[in-house]
């Protein structure tokens, strides 16, 4: 059962007004104000973790694996005396991702800002990962566009391209991996963003779970259990 404070039967709401009267019981200044807060604090929480040395890396949860074409010719390569080069291949992908999520901070703080007070009612009374699946569809496709540049920066001062193919070469020529396109900065930068958007999801459910916890009254009041 989500953990907010007006749901459909707390508020009596049937299928029509359901914005109105759920503005009626909360406010749309508080729906709007709480939930912005709940975007801003689960973007900065998720930048902060996420855009610093071992961000990725460090965390399984989020760590970028290679691409699913490579993962099973790695465990022959390791075994073929080639670890330390799957190992810095892994190091440079991650490296590249932290490097690229402090940008991010910007736009979702100013997507946050301009949300609408459809937007706010619809996040209450959504699923526990609400917050997050409206970040998701406002600054997904702008996010890969920023991101793209950065970890393209990032991947070549890391030679993480030259990582790559040594990988996948070695690979090839042991008949292990047939020739691919893979694009490694799009592969980099879609990893970096599922990272992102998990760890803000993680902040929405600790919020919605204990909005007192935050120490923020409009928290409590928007997000608190009836």
């Amino acid at each position: 059962m989500d953990r907010r404070q007006f749901t459909t039967a707390a508020l009596g709401l049937g299928a029509s007004g359901l914005c109105a009267q759920a503005s009626a019981a909360l406010g749309e200044t508080d729906a709007v104000a709480g939930v912005r807060a709940a975007l801003e604090r689960g973007a900065e929480a998720a930048v902060a973790h996420l855009g610093r040395t071992d961000g990725f890396l460090g965390n399984p949860t989020v760590r970028i694996p290679l691409p699913a074409a490579l993962a099973n010719a790695a465990k022959l390569l390791k075994a073929a005396g080639q670890q330390q080069k799957v190992d810095e291949l892994v190091t440079a992908m991650n490296r590249a991702a932290e490097a690229a999520v402090p940008k991010a901070k910007a736009l979702l703080v100013k997507t946050a800002k301009s949300m609408s007070v459809e937007d706010a009612l619809q996040i209450v009374r959504g699923s526990e990962v609400a917050v997050t699946d409206f970040f998701v569809r406002k600054t997904r496709e702008p996010l890969t566009a920023q991101f793209l540049p950065i970890v393209a920066q990032s991947t070549q001062r890391l030679a993480l391209a030259a990582k790559f193919n040594a990988v996948a070469g070695k690979a090839a020529k042991l008949g292990l991996l047939k020739p691919q396109d893979a694009d490694i900065d799009r592969y980099v930068t879609s990893k970096a963003l599922d990272g992102l958007y998990l760890m803000i999801a993680e902040e929405e459910r600790s919020i919605r779970r204990d909005p007192l916890g935050t120490g923020s009254a409009i928290l409590k009041k928007v997000f608190g259990t009836s």
